[in-house]
């Protein structure tokens, strides 16, 4: 037993006495090495959790030559989006016995390649987690993979870039929702999509058409607006739909701001949301249910997403073993499953009144 007083900060060295074990063996079980039995990982484990036991990062960093520290590189204007990923990856950072570093860049500042490099360089991080559309961008990618950055890749376009990816399937989740849509009766549906150098906007704006060609409807380029995923685009695009002499009889809009753009301005123009104009969103960010009426929308995994991310980077092979994931290896992908959820921005379209019914 240790004769530690109760007041001091405990120390690998009172851990691997109360366990019984070596401080060496401690510290695999820390940096959560192969080649520690099993039992044996759990009593460490558990003397940890009981002495409330708190590795110094800088010793745990000279030890395994890790920083220990995960870094996240975001530009987007949708706060709901970078928001629910930053939380939840902070969260499983901290679970694992990690810190995250958040940085906001430019995506078309013309030194971002120099910004990430004195990142790189000043922090020496484990691994990089690269949020949309800063994980599309050629010159953040070609640096990181210059200074042999391990990073994922949440929802990229195309495959990944050759680098980790985590994704849901856009262009699924925006076809069924159009398709929730379209079997309600609208045949006349407007989009507006999402900012074009983001790949979200054309695998949306794909699953949207595929819906259509699905059900023998035509796609009329009159009710298609580009948007920038803001909610002033979004009201923007409303005006320009909603005042045509043929309007739509619903909006799929690439992301909620958008969608709660056209709530405001259907709102502004007299109409009753569902009855006159039905409105789709995406992502169910917080606002999504706040509104009257709550919108349909898909409900992006952004806390799974970030956490299987976080867990590609922290769950590596330990130091030293990097040979296990060879240069020819496929680098991983997974695809979290997105979720419809259907509210009251959505109904049949108001019947048309035909000649000769129309009351007296």
């Amino acid at each position: 037993m240790s004769s530690r007083a109760p007041s001091t900060v405990p120390t690998i060295t009172d851990v691997a006495e109360q366990a019984g074990v070596s401080i060496k063996t401690v510290s695999r079980v820390l940096n959560r090495e192969p080649g520690v039995h099993e039992q044996t990982r759990e009593n460490v484990l558990k003397v940890v959790a009981a002495l409330n036991y708190r590795p110094k990062l800088s010793a745990r960093s000279l030890a395994g030559a890790r920083s220990y520290l995960i870094g996240m590189l975001y530009y987007d204007p949708s706060a709901a989006f970078v928001g629910g990923i930053q939380k939840a990856a902070a969260v499983r950072c901290r679970e694992a016995g990690y810190h995250l570093v958040v940085e906001s860049l430019e995506n078309d500042a013309v030194d971002i390649a120099e910004q990430v490099e004195r990142m790189v360089s000043a922090l020496r991080p484990d691994g990089m987690v690269l949020i949309p559309p800063i994980c599309d961008n050629a010159q953040v990618l070609a640096t990181l993979r210059a200074t042999r950055t391990p990073c994922v890749l949440i929802s990229p376009g195309g495959t990944g870039h050759g680098m980790a990816r985590v994704a849901m399937d856009d262009e699924l989740a925006a076809e069924e929702l159009t398709n929730l849509l379209i079997s309600l009766g609208h045949q006349r549906i407007g989009c507006i999509q999402g900012a074009p150098d983001q790949a979200a906007s054309g695998l949306r704006f794909s699953g949207f058409q595929r819906a259509l060609a699905a059900h023998g409807l035509s796609l009329d380029p009159a009710l298609i607006h580009v948007g920038d995923f803001t909610f002033p685009s979004g009201v923007e695009g409303a005006h320009r739909l909603l005042s045509r002499r043929n309007p739509p009889t619903a909006v799929f809009a690439s992301n909620d701001d958008m969608a709660l753009g056209v709530l405001a301005a259907a709102q502004r123009l007299g109409m009753q949301v569902p009855a006159d104009l039905s409105i789709v969103g995406f992502d169910d960010s917080p606002a999504a249910s706040l509104v009257w009426p709550p919108l349909t929308t898909v409900r992006q995994p952004l806390a799974e997403m970030a956490r299987v991310a976080v867990e590609m980077l922290t769950e590596r092979a330990a130091p030293g073993d990097e040979e296990g994931a060879s240069a020819g290896a496929e680098p991983p992908s997974r695809v979290i499953a997105h979720e419809l959820v259907v509210r009251d921005s959505t109904a049949a379209p108001r019947p048309v009144a035909r000649a000769g019914n129309t009351p007296s």
